[in-house]
């Protein structure tokens, strides 16, 4: 197991891409998976022709850019995370979305597993991208294939405004609204985490009100209102002429949907209010059920900056693993996240690289997060954060 990772700023596009032609060609064979994630800036920078020869090819869009143990690189940033592993086995496949977005997902699944040529088999891990909107679909329709256990982490696909210019990709094509899925078998552990930076306030209501996620009603009143007092009516507008985005302003400030509890400490999965509707709804990353209880949840920009690096640690005492015996580290950092702590990133990335000392890692950026929650099972939350880490 070899895994090396690249990640540069592409003011210059043609820089950009004579630096990753030079970073990829250093080696004697093409990698067997690489997961490329970068900035829709770099979204036509086909970066080097090399990549035709990786097995598995794993494309999406991140927000401004990536981050790596070098730190971030948020100016029309790319990065990939490459691995070299003879004795595994790797498949990328994409398919578009279309209007059965479950169908998509499972028919994307088998591909890969073919791919790998492993089909019928579960894959030690998923690394999974998909355009926003369907994620809970997409997750459905990988469970349809493999069942509700195999690991799966990623992050849906990110532009740099929420503006849908966000795209997935694999060798074969490019599409806006598809999916990616890739299944990994590789010779060496993985472990992983997936938690979140905020903290339950007093604020708790029953969701009574709910349109796929278009949330108009908590505790039978206008959903905007009940957001509106549980913030003391200082985050959104008094009202509204036409859908507004809120995207910024309640970043800090979301939903949290309790799980369970590690020892005190509770566990909670994250939907990020997205729109104000003028008729006092509210649009979200996620779905939520009626009946569903929703916590007002409150971060700061310290405990974001602080996180990443508290969950890689995480993911390491969950695989019983060393950060010396790891390595390499795939990262997701909510886009939403992102943008509330963009001054402080750096900050953000040496908080991974000391918990994971002398260990390459990927950093994205999206814009909703899938993993594996206390109970096992995959779920789709927003302003998440995950690790997942190789072993050597």
């Amino acid at each position: 197991m070899k895994i090396d990772v690249f990640a540069e700023n592409g003011k210059d596009m043609a820089a950009l891409g004579a630096s990753f032609e030079a970073w990829l060609g250093q080696y004697d064979r093409a990698p067997d998976f690489v997961a490329l994630h970068k900035s829709v800036a770099c979204r036509d920078a086909g970066l080097s022709p090399r990549l035709a020869d990786v097995r598995a090819l794993h494309g999406a869009t991140s927000c401004l850019g990536v981050m790596s143990e070098a730190g971030p690189k948020i100016e029309n940033g790319a990065g990939a995370f490459a691995i070299w592993d003879e004795g595994g086995d790797y498949g990328t496949v994409m398919r578009p979305l279309g209007d059965d977005a479950r169908a998509a997902a499972r028919d994307a699944c088998e591909a890969a597993l073919l791919a790998a040529d492993r089909p019928g088999e579960a894959p030690d891990l998923i690394w999974l991208s998909s355009s926003p909107g369907q994620e809970e679909a997409v997750l459905a329709g990988i469970a349809d294939v493999v069942g509700p256990h195999v690991p799966v982490l990623g992050g849906s696909a990110a532009d740099d405004s929420v503006e849908g210019h966000w795209l997935v990709y694999d060798k074969d094509d490019v599409q806006s609204n598809g999916v990616v899925v890739s299944v990994l078998f590789p010779t060496t552990t993985v472990s992983f985490a997936y938690h979140n930076g905020y903290a339950p306030t007093e604020h708790v209501g029953k969701v009574t009100g709910v349109e796929g996620r278009l949330l108009t009603e908590i505790d039978g009143k206008p959903a905007a209102d009940v957001y509106r007092a549980w913030t003391d009516h200082n985050l959104i507008p008094d009202a509204v002429s036409e859908t507004t985005a809120i995207l910024s302003e309640s970043t800090l400030a979301p939903f949290g949907r309790y799980l369970d509890s590690v020892g005190d400490v509770p566990y909670y999965l994250l939907a990020h209010p997205a729109g104000l509707t003028a008729d006092g709804h509210l649009e979200l990353f996620s779905d939520v059920n009626l009946g569903d209880e929703l916590t007002l949840m409150s971060g700061s920009p310290d405990q974001l900056t602080q996180r990443a690096g508290k969950v890689a640690a995480l993911a390491v005492q969950a695989g019983g693993m060393s950060p010396d015996s790891v390595a390499g580290a795939l990262c997701v950092y909510c886009g939403g996240c992102m943008l509330a702590v963009r001054n402080r990133l750096d900050e953000v990335a040496e908080g991974v690289a000391k918990a994971l000392p002398s260990v390459p890692f990927l950093g994205v950026f999206t814009f909703g997060e899938q993993g594996v929650v206390l109970d096992g099972n995959n779920r789709h939350g927003n302003l998440m954060i995950s690790a997942v880490l190789f072993g050597k």
